[in-house]
């Protein structure tokens, strides 16, 4: 079971072997703690856990680990003994059982790797993250009615001994309808580098672009900005109403030319952003390109770092698109991920409409910025765990609600979760763990938080027997866990199939479901699985 609860303004200061060697240290390596939905998107019960200002250090069964420190102590934690996320699997877990990071809604490594599959080679491990491979489907999650997240926490125990799986469920409210939402004025930056001449890169955008712009509203503004050795601005800040002609025509121009300079789009694209800003309209940059970057500025860094000003006076967030069959998702990831903004991959036209004309156009606004969440688990009742994914977004346990520290800006139509393998200790009985959310209103810039808890006693008794929401969610993390296996920073997951049974219990799914994401996902790991056939000499 789950529960919600929300609190009010806190008024706080802001590649090697794959399956089989796996499986079979799988045991060893899981006793060793390891490191650890797009912006754009949208077309079980326990004792209340109360916000803190402070853990309790007290002492004595009663004193649960709580949410880090209202003040931040200026650095980042240490990272020690039991419990905690470590960045190496021989590092030892920290004592306060703490587990932060920033939200993430990204989807892009999810939709590469699926590219990557029906072109029939394998992802690079380094690519796959499993955080966007879970927020890549929808939850059931309740909804806030304001601004914000509601928040809900459940689990089930896996079949590998003491280890469950503990998920940390967030929701934003529904999308507003299109005539509610607040005027977008959107800068695309597009890519017209040679490489964008492959089939289904530019071509794709400029259809996607075409057919958005007639679904966009009258009091919308488009602004496109192209960039190959050099950027340009092709069509400054333009307010569609009668003009629907004009902008149909700057994208009809758009033709593949020569070498790809990422930073100079970005830049030009960030300037003529700031000179069409309009107040009262949401204000976004769109990048679209397959982040081959070989001219000028080519580390996302220097590129963010150009742009600053721009983002931190403006709150103009980055919300890249990731297209081809070579793409450079670790530029694109990095840039969406320092600039306040988010990623996805289009690898078809079905995507790409999805992406640019109907969730686009839907979920212009924000509904929370600097999101983080902090997860305590209770010394008492757990003995190790691990985040599953969200390596680049962790934070400092003590910068929970130190508010200059960066989190993740999330819209409204939004679900985002957390999954856990937490191992309890034997016969442990009672709470599990608390998870608390941090957010800051898009508006007022107030602090807001909201919690919720798990008790042993509420863990289900199997994943494969729990609701099918659930089910998904555990399909994707080991999904994900089978696709990285070649990277040595990463163990096995606990109860872990084999890619065949993932397979047939991703179509089970499908067919209760009726839902087609799910269906595509049975596609993909029976693609992956094809794979390893082949890799193991096409026989079993």
């Amino acid at each position: 079971m789950k529960y919600t609860r929300t609190a009010a303004d806190t008024g706080h200061p802001r590649g090697g072997a794959r399956r089989g060697s796996r499986r079979r240290a799988a045991g060893a390596l899981l006793a060793l703690p390891i490191a650890g939905a797009l912006l754009l998107t949208g077309c079980g019960a326990g004792d209340s856990s109360k916000s803190t200002d402070g853990p309790d250090r007290s002492g004595g069964r009663n004193n649960l680990p709580l949410p880090a420190p209202a003040q931040p102590t200026g650095g980042a934690a240490e990272r020690g003994t039991e419990g905690e996320q470590s960045d190496a699997p021989d590092v030892q877990p920290s004592p306060d059982y703490l587990s932060t990071f920033a939200l993430d809604v990204d989807t892009a490594s999810y939709g590469y790797a699926r590219r990557s599959l029906a072109d029939g080679r394998a992802p690079d491990p380094s690519t796959v993250r499993p955080e966007e491979f879970v927020n890549s489907f929808r939850q059931d999650y309740e909804r806030p009615d304001g601004n914000g997240f509601s928040l809900s926490v459940d689990g089930a125990r896996t079949n590998d001994g003491r280890w469950s799986l503990v998920r940390v469920g967030l929701a934003t409210r529904p999308a507003e309808s299109e005539r509610e939402r607040p005027p977008a004025a959107l800068t695309f930056v597009i890519d017209i580098s040679g490489s964008m001449a492959e089939p289904g890169r530019l071509d794709l955008a400029r259809e996607s672009l075409d057919v958005m712009t007639d679904r966009l509203r009258d009091d919308d503004s488009v602004a496109l900005v192209t960039f190959s050795d050099e950027a340009e601005t092709v069509l400054p800040m333009t307010r569609l109403g009668a003009h629907r002609a004009r902008v149909h025509r700057a994208i009809d121009s758009l033709e593949p030319t020569d070498s790809t300079n990422l930073g100079a789009g970005v830049r030009t694209g960030y300037a003529t952003a700031v000179d069409g800003l309009r107040e009262g309209a949401t204000n976004r940059v769109v990048l679209i390109s397959d982040a081959l970057a070989n001219t000028g500025d080519t580390d996302a860094d220097d590129i963010l770092e150009r742009i600053s000003s721009a983002r931190r006076d403006h709150g103009i967030t980055l919300f890249g698109v990731g297209v081809g069959s070579d793409y450079g998702d670790a530029l694109m990831e990095r840039l969406a991920d320092k600039g306040d903004g988010h990623t996805t991959y289009v690898s078809d036209r079905d995507d790409a409409l999805t992406v640019f004309c109907d969730q686009l156009p839907q979920n212009i606004d924000l509904t929370a910025r600097d999101a983080k969440a902090q997860v305590a688990f209770d010394p008492q009742t757990v003995e190790r765990f691990r985040l599953i994914g969200y390596d680049d977004r962790k934070v400092a346990d003590e910068d929970f609600r130190d508010d200059r520290v960066d989190g993740g800006e999330v819209g409204p139509g939004h679900t985002v979760t957390a999954l856990y393998a937490v191992r309890t200790r034997p016969g442990a009985s009672g709470h599990l763990a608390t998870a608390t959310v941090r957010w800051l209103d898009p508006d007022s810039r107030a602090p807001h938080e909201a919690s919720g808890g798990l008790e042993t006693g509420d863990l289900r008794d199997g994943v494969w027997t729990s609701p099918y929401s659930f089910q998904v969610t555990a399909v994707a993390a080991y999904f994900a866990d089978d696709l990285r296996a070649g990277d040595a920073r990463w163990s096995s997951l606990p109860g872990v199939p084999s890619l065949r049974e993932l397979a047939s219990r991703a179509r089970t799914l499908a067919n209760v479901t009726e839902d087609k994401d799910v269906s595509a996902l049975a596609t993909a790991i029976g693609q992956a699985d094809e794979l390893d056939v082949c890799t193991d000499g096409c026989a079993r």
